[in-house]
Order: structure tokens, then sequence, then C-alpha cells
């Protein structure tokens, strides 16, 4: 669980509860203020759940619960404790409302700054990542972060959630990033043990939302094995500004084949990056591919995987024209070379599904390297699938 003030009067929680309780039960929350200062009053609040997961869950689920006191608390800047009382409400047992008070947050002394609420925010771009597990390809996050911090700038910064995915000679291709202050890492692996969806998406997400709510103008969410691309004499920049009176944006997915290579590259297919080489896109014709989706933090209050219901303003779909992510499903988990088969054709058909060419990213692949040695250095030239 966490929790983070969203303004003077206003806190977010984010958990884990039971998916059962939730499903056939109402349970409630309540939420007080303990200020340090003991010559000051209790404040309490009804808490307001959010259930962000649209039936997604396991036998945990996530709930947001927003606590929205009357008048601003702790604003003398001498601190004090949230504490969160959730009740069952005969859930479970008719004959019992069992109630548990937990303490949330604790805000030290002087450590309140109002002015974070409302200042324009540090990024322009935040990247919310999904949680990082399994046996990952330490290469193919190498080629993720230096595409994607060229693409998003300076003032971009990306948060990462090791879910036990993250082991030394991935940590070793972060870690320059880190010192350069582009990317955080969290440590998510004690959440592993609760049975809620993939690894706990839903929370990772909204913990991201919340911690950097007033930190970015616009966060991103996607994954690892996807590739934001805006069209030609565009850029991230001008993309956003053309849907800044919407509060969310959907990007729509190209689908990558992640076995399928040209045939100038067998034999040397180890030395290119993934995004350099895997270049058959899967048109296959389907009802609507996954979309993922970007938004302005300060107006949504809870979201999920592919998007967010809970937010003040509009939403649109259309941006095929200015930004989309091309997706290797796969990929990342794959230790080996991934180019099995090599073709020439433009167009080609494999086990009964069309693909086309697509070198939109192999286009840019050799600018990609060069950013990545001119900011970091040559120090991940040996890194290995």
């Amino acid at each position: 669980m966490s929790a983070y003030r969203g303004g003077l009067h206003t806190f977010s929680v984010i958990a884990l509860s039971s998916k059962p309780l939730h499903r056939f039960s109402t349970p409630s929350y309540q939420c007080q203020w303990v200020p340090h200062n003991s010559f000051a009053p209790t404040a309490t609040a009804a808490g307001y759940k959010i259930l962000p997961d649209w039936g997604y869950g396991r036998v945990y689920t996530v709930v947001i619960i927003n606590c929205t006191f009357p008048a601003p608390v702790g604003s003398d800047g001498l601190g004090g404790k949230l504490l969160l009382i959730a009740s069952t409400n005969g859930g479970g047992d008719k004959s019992l409302n069992l109630t548990d008070t937990v303490e949330a947050l604790v805000e030290k002394p002087n450590t309140l700054n109002p002015l974070y609420y409302t200042d324009p925010p540090k990024y322009e771009y935040l990247y919310c990542g999904s949680p990082l597990f399994g046996n990952i390809s330490p290469q193919r996050v190498r080629e993720w972060l230096a595409y994607h911090v060229r693409l998003f700038g300076t003032r971009s910064h990306f948060v990462m959630y090791d879910a036990g995915g993250v082991e030394e000679a991935v940590m070793e291709v972060l870690r320059p990033w880190m010192e350069k202050g582009f990317v955080s890492l969290h440590d998510v692996r004690e959440q592993e043990r609760f049975d809620g969806y993939y690894h706990n998406q839903f929370l990772i997400v909204n913990d991201c939302l919340h911690r950097y709510r007033f930190d970015a103008k616009w966060m991103f969410f996607f994954d690892v094995d996807e590739f934001i691309y805006v069209v030609k004499k565009s850029s991230i920049k001008s993309v956003t500004e053309s849907v800044s009176d919407y509060t969310q944006f959907f990007i729509q997915q190209m689908s990558m084949a992640s076995n399928l290579c040209l045939s100038e590259d067998k034999g040397v297919s180890h030395r290119k990056w993934g995004f350099e080489k895997l270049v058959y896109r899967d048109v296959k014709k389907v009802g609507r591919r996954d979309r993922k989706y970007a938004m302005q933090p300060r107006n949504v209050f809870a979201t999920g995987v592919h998007l967010t219901q809970h937010l003040v303003g509009k939403s649109t779909h259309q941006t095929e024209g200015l930004i989309k992510y091309f997706h290797y499903h796969g990929v990342l988990a794959e230790r080996r070379e991934p180019c099995r088969q090599f073709y020439n054709a433009t167009s080609i058909n494999v086990d009964g599904n069309p693909y086309v060419m697509d070198t939109k990213l192999r286009g840019i692949a050799a600018t990609v390297k060069r950013f990545e040695v001119d900011t970091i250095g040559p120090r991940l030239q040996g890194t290995r699938q």
C-alpha cells in the first residue's frame, strides 16, 4: 500500500483488498488526519473508493481511496499522520463488522510545500512503467531506454518497477540513465506474493500516477516491449500540443513479428538492435488492437492499464495520423537471438498471417545508437541479449 498527498486537504491511498469482499459486499472507508501538534483537532472524512481494474482482479483487487477533508489539514507545517479505517460492513460474516485501522501516511514536520501542487511541473513527460518480472533481456531494455530518452527529450523521466525482473545485468543497463537523472527504480518484489492481476499491474500504475501526479505535464502508459513513434516532421511536443485540450489521448498499436527479419541481416543479425532487425508488421484484420494512452495527470483520480475512466475533461482517439506504437510481443523475455526466418519481400504470408515490411524504426537505429553514446558514453557496448 502507498499513500500520497494531493493538495492541502486531499490524499489518495492505493491498496490491495479482497476481490470477493468488493464483489459481493460493500466495505467502507473512513479517513482521519491526526496532527503531530497535540493542540490541533483531529479531522475526519469519508473515504471515497475507486475500483480501477474493471473486474480483472484475482484474489486481490486494487482499490483507490480518496480522502478529501472539508478544510486543509497539516497546513501549519507541523506534520501529522493519515489513518485509514476500513470496515467490512458484514461482508463474509453478517454478524460481524470487522474494522482495521491502518497508518497510511506519516508527514514529517516542515515537509509540506503548498506550491508543489500549483507550480508548473518539473517534467514535460513522465513514463509510468508496468512491473518488470521474469528473465528479461538487458539488451532489449538498453534499446528501449536509448530510443525513448531521445524521443521524449531532456525534460522527461522514466519510472520503472522491479517485480523481480531487474537482475544485475538489467541493473547495469539502468544505472547510467539513473545517474543522469532520467530513470527512477522502485522495488515492488514484496507485492509479488499477493495474487492480483498480472503482477499487480493496476496497483503499480496507480502508485505511479499519484506518486508523480504533480511532477509531470503528461504521463505515458505503455510497456517496455512497445516503442512510441511520431510521424515524420512531427515531435512528441507537437503531438501533445495538438491535443492539449484533452485530458487523455489514445495511441494506436502496430503489431510487429517477433522473429521475422531481412535476408540482408542473415549472419549479422546479432549485431543489430531489436527494433532495427524486426521489420515485419502484422496486417491481419482484427476488430480492434490494444491501445495505450497518455494523460494530463492533475485531472485524473485513478487509472488502468489501457485507459483511465476516472478523470475530469475529455478523451480523444483521433491521433492515428500523429502518433502510434510498435509492439514487439514476447521479445523482452527472449534471451536468444530473435531472428528465426529471413525474407526479402515487402509483403509475406507466414503461417496464414499476412505481414508487410515496415522500416520506420530501422531507419533511425543509427541515430539512436549515436545518441546513447553521446549521452552516457560507450559503457553499454558489451550488453548481452
